[in-house]
């Protein structure tokens, strides 16, 4: 299939590509991978006037594990932060959502931001994004904002990105303590498969063996959206991690979720799973944290 015709950009500063943006708008599409603008458009989904690329923004492409939270530029690929050993060490729970996004060849092109602003409802990355409370950077000509990934998504390919604006950046805290997270992912085959459910679930402790201070659960590909599910995350605080207690967190999930039936799995066998994979997260989570401070 053929691509439709464009003109090409090719900015080499921020401050370029959203001045670009500004003048074309609606017209405009932002490439950096290219893994899913690529195959929409060679399928008449998408037909932009005008392709602007990222690629060669090198303030786009770094990862800062240094002072302060960790900030991941938009072009960093899947593959480099599940290659980081600094990002393996202290958000496992992400490093292990990139690892299992796509194939090698996707990984070595697709792009955290193109992840995120996609909206997928699968996606491998939001999860555990959310589970440890990130935050993207939108910039535009006249400025930025900082938004909340739970409250950056709106609907299957839907976000709260402006049409002149560009996701320049992806923050998080670094989790300090007796802090734990772990994502699951479950699909019909080990490799190149789209998720069926995907878990993430993160857990701080008061102390090595004390009670739950902050819990967060993630789950995707039950609903339009990443959900957070602040029902079975109230369970668990200032309780003691038990394996009854994250049973109990996983029915909540279920029965929170919004699951649909498709050609992959129905939609009681999604919610069943959400209830093994919440307890198998909240078990990995809770080993990594009591293993930490």
């Amino acid at each position: 299939m053929l691509l439709p015709k464009f003109d090409f950009h090719e900015p080499t500063t921020i401050e370029e590509a959203c001045q670009i943006m500004a003048e074309l708008g609606q017209k405009a599409k932002l490439i950096a991978g290219g893994t899913d603008l690529i195959v929409n458009m060679k399928r008449k989904v998408l037909s932009p006037e005008h392709l602007v690329s990222l690629s060669r923004i090198d303030a786009l492409k770094n990862v800062d594990l240094s002072d302060g939270p960790l900030r991941i530029g938009a072009c960093v690929t899947a593959a480099a932060l599940a290659e980081s050993e600094g990002i393996k060490r202290t958000f496992s729970a992400f490093s292990k959502g990139a690892s299992v996004l796509g194939t090698p060849l996707i990984r070595n092109l697709a792009t955290i931001a193109g992840n995120l602003v996609s909206a997928r409802p699968a996606a491998d990355l939001p999860p555990s994004l959310m589970a440890y409370g990130a935050k993207v950077v939108l910039k535009k000509s006249a400025g930025e904002r900082s938004v909340a990934l739970e409250d950056f998504f709106r609907g299957p390919g839907q976000t709260v990105v402006g049409k002149d604006e560009i996701l320049t950046e992806i923050l998080i805290d670094k989790p300090l303590g007796y802090t734990g997270a772990g994502y699951i992912k479950l699909g019909v085959r080990k490799t190149l498969e789209i998720s069926l459910v995907n878990v993430a679930a993160f857990i701080s402790l008061d102390s090595q063996d004390g009670s739950i201070q902050r819990a967060r659960i993630v789950l995707g590909a039950v609903a339009p959206i990443p959900i957070r599910v602040p029902s079975a995350e109230q369970i668990l605080v200032g309780e003691k991690p038990t394996e009854t207690l994250f049973v109990r967190a996983g029915e909540t999930a279920a029965q929170d979720s919004r699951p649909i039936d498709d050609f992959r799995g129905s939609a009681e066998y999604r919610r069943d799973m959400i209830e093994v994979l919440t307890r198998r997260a909240l078990e990995m989570a809770f080993n990594e944290a009591r293993s930490h401070e």
